[in-house]
């Protein structure tokens, strides 16, 4: 069997295939010791091969695994990941807990072209997090009620700390809350905007990392750009399913 290993800041993702199927889905988050979860993720599954990629890959080696490690990048893991799930796609959004990518694609998983925020955590997942936080909002809900407001404030930073003093600011205002966490949402929409722009956006468009899962990006993101995006069932999984690719492939 061949796995792909999907390491990220926030967690990994395991993807072991048997010939074209998935035998294995798991899912962890990375903490502050990655090596033991990358054990604790990998327990009682005997490979072949595994192919690493994201922020912690260079952790995957031989000898914490026992089966021979290959690394590949997360641009080409989630081209190739993408590209199984949805061949006729032709751009990729990515927006994951640290960072956010846009990736256009010119087919059978080859890149053409793409654009990657990596420096800080402005209009990535953390900041959603991080956001949702000062709202005493579980992040899984903070989507869901984003939603219910109805006017989108405008909050002109991206950066984390900065957007925290703001949407404090407008709270003390007595602005309504779900409105500042609308506008919020809409923050890290205008962003993703612009670098899907920048690689020259073209449909279809596949939206993939945890922050698919946010009902409010989707919406907005939907309403900006005029495009009903494709998400897969489970889409913070494309990295790793483009690894275990990858590795399938060598």
């Amino acid at each position: 069997m061949i796995a792909g290993i999907d390491i990220g800041s926030r967690s990994m993702e395991l993807v072991v295939i048997d010939g074209d199927e998935i035998a294995i889905k798991r899912k962890l988050p990375t903490t502050f010791d990655p090596s033991s979860q990358i054990n604790k993720i990998l327990d009682g599954v005997k490979l072949k091969r595994i192919a690493a990629t994201g922020y912690g890959r260079k952790l995957v080696t031989e000898e914490l695994t026992g089966c021979e490690c290959i690394s590949l990048t997360e641009i080409k893991a989630y081209a190739l990941g993408v590209s199984h799930l949805y061949p006729e796609a032709r751009t990729i959004l990515d927006i994951g807990g640290q960072d956010t990518k846009a990736i256009s694609l010119l087919g059978k998983g080859k890149v053409a072209k793409f654009e990657m925020n990596d420096r800080c955590a402005a209009g990535t997942g953390k900041f959603l997090e991080h956001l949702a936080t000062v709202f005493q909002i579980p992040i899984e809900d903070f989507g869901s009620y984003a939603l219910e407001g109805s006017e989108p404030l405008q909050i002109n930073s991206m950066c984390t700390v900065f957007a925290e003093t703001e949407a404090t600011s407008l709270m003390a205002q007595g602005k309504n809350p779900r409105d500042i966490a609308l506008g919020l949402h809409g923050s890290i929409v205008r962003r993703t905007t612009n670098m899907l722009s920048r690689v020259g956006l073209k449909g279809p468009l596949v939206f993939a990392g945890g922050v698919a899962n946010n009902p409010c990006v989707v919406s907005m993101l939907e309403e900006s750009l005029d495009i009903k995006p494709l998400i897969p069932e489970e889409p913070d999984f494309a990295g790793a399913l483009g690894a275990a690719r990858h590795g399938k492939a060598q």
